[in-house]
């Protein structure tokens, strides 16, 4: 008996080592969602490109410029001289309105005021952002963005709805740079 209950207790000991089987989930799922979530973010970048390049063939009297960061511009009031543009903690003073590509207003320039952002510092969309950054004081550009270069699919929970590109005049005051 005496070697008995201590061969038990090892006997025990090593069952109870054994590590428990992982189980197995009742749903599978597959990456379909993100394949059709991909699939249906390239179809609607392809119909906002499609409109975008409407709206350029429909003004040729612009000339309009592409952007590295995906987005299209062209100049109220270019300023030819070679001057500063906003980097990193600059402050950018300046005006901007909102459009859809209809031409339909969605903020005016006195609604939303004169702006001061440091460059790079602060929340603005990605689009007007990129922008600024490509303009000198002075001078006034209207930008059409793609929606994924605007609010996205979120909006701006106000006025701006899911996935809406748009159309903004922004002109620059000044630039402040950050010493």
């Amino acid at each position: 008996m005496k070697t008995i209950y201590p061969l038990l207790f090892l006997i025990l000991l090593a069952m109870s080592c054994k590590t428990p089987e992982a189980r197995k989930p009742k749903d599978v799922k597959s990456g379909s969602f993100i394949k059709e979530s991909a699939e249906r973010n390239k179809k609607l970048n392809e119909r906002e490109q499609k409109r975008i390049e409407a709206i350029m063939a429909q003004n040729p009297e612009y000339d309009y410029v592409a952007s590295a960061n995906g987005f299209w511009y062209y100049y109220h009031t270019k300023v030819e001289v070679d001057t500063i543009t906003a980097s990193f903690g600059d402050i950018v003073n300046f005006d901007y309105d909102v459009k859809d590509l209809n031409g339909n207003v969605i903020y005016t320039k006195e609604e939303l005021g004169t702006q001061n952002y440091a460059m790079d510092q602060e929340e603005i969309f990605q689009g007007l952002r990129e922008g600024l950054k490509l303009m000198k004081p002075t001078e006034s550009a209207t930008f059409l963005f793609p929606s994924q270069k605007a609010y996205g699919y979120y909006g701006d929970n106000n006025r701006i709805g899911t996935n809406i590109p748009l159309m903004c005049k922004v002109t620059v005051n000044t630039i402040k740079q950050n010493q």
